[in-house]
């Protein structure tokens, strides 16, 4: 069968010829159509993500849609190494096949799920979002940003607050939920002030996806701002702008922050796929909107290099 194939740590997926999938008792065979590039599958693909196997070659892509030999159309997640989404056909055990709904298409689906689940696990899983609470998305204008910011505004929160560094797309995230946007701006002292306006107000949850400077300034202004022994759900998901940070043993002496992760281990597989059925069966009704745009996987060389920060790139299974 054809399939994007990883041949060594850090080089990019080629197209070629790989060996079809044998089904079996306790693993399932899944025709695909759509497959996303999401940036977990980039991490894995070059080695560098926890959950990496480090072995080669393989077939890249945690999930994607596509149909059982039953017929049914299905959304899968973390398929059998060696193989991945991204082929035209794959491995995947039972229960991490996913019924979709018949009016969501193959490509939304595709693409909303890794990102819409990243913030729908961690708010229903590790913050336990509560009606009329508010949230703070720290890096809201990637894909997986704008969904954190309209899935916390569909979950009951009463306040969401938007930060990240592209002005106009601050801008536009008002259209979707944000109530207040902070750019992230190069002035430490002018960032820290902004973030402690917010905390003063009263902030429960924030979630992250960048680390770096901006969340240790976070994490500073929480315990400087925040109302005495209160406490902030403070939930790492991603590391765009950084893998460490310097964080003063007194930030978390002096406040009642509760410092979590979300993502693959800190949560049960079996939740985390709770988690991506619940955001699929939302998707339509509670109107997600995410950009998207598709390659055949023949073409997969070039998709693979395209910036996904304005929509998110899905592989056509037998396009091309």
């Amino acid at each position: 069968m054809k399939a994007a194939i990883v041949q060594a740590s850090g080089q990019a997926p080629v197209y070629g010829d790989f060996a079809e999938p044998v089904p079996s008792s306790d693993r399932k065979c899944v025709t695909v159509t759509a497959s996303a590039i999401s940036q977990v599958t980039r991490s894995r693909a070059s080695g560098k993500h926890y959950s990496s196997s480090g072995l080669f070659p393989f077939i890249p892509g945690i999930d994607g849609v596509g149909r059982l030999d039953s017929g049914e159309r299905v959304y899968f997640v973390m398929p059998s190494a060696p193989y991945g989404g991204m082929a035209e056909k794959t491995l995947v055990p039972p229960g991490q096949c996913l019924v979709l709904p018949d009016d969501l298409d193959d490509v939304t689906a595709a693409a909303i799920a890794n990102p819409g689940m990243s913030s729908w696990a961690a708010y229903k899983e590790r913050a336990r979002l509560q009606p009329g609470e508010t949230v703070l998305v720290n890096g809201a204008t990637g894909a997986s940003g704008r969904l954190a910011v309209q899935i916390a505004k569909y979950l009951g929160a009463k306040k969401v607050i938007a930060t990240g560094r592209n002005t106009e797309a601050l801008r536009e995230l008002a259209d979707i939920g944000a109530d207040v946007t902070i750019p992230l701006v190069e002035d430490d002292a002018a960032l820290e002030k902004a973030f402690k306006q917010e905390f003063a107000q009263g902030v429960d949850i924030v979630i992250d996806y960048l680390w770096g400077l901006s969340a240790q300034t976070l994490l500073t202004a929480a315990a400087k701002a925040g109302a005495e022994s209160v406490p902030i759900r403070f939930v790492q998901v991603g590391s765009v702008s950084g893998s460490d940070i310097t964080l003063p043993s007194a930030v978390l002496r002096s406040s009642a922050i509760e410092l979590m992760g979300s993502g693959i281990g800190s949560i049960p597989l079996d939740r985390l796929f709770a988690s991506i059925d619940g955001l699929l069966g939302a998707t339509l009704t509670g109107g997600f909107r995410i950009a998207t745009r598709t390659a055949a996987l023949s073409d997969v060389a070039q998709a693979w290099t395209w910036n996904d920060s304005n929509a998110r790139t899905v592989l056509i299974a037998g396009a091309g």
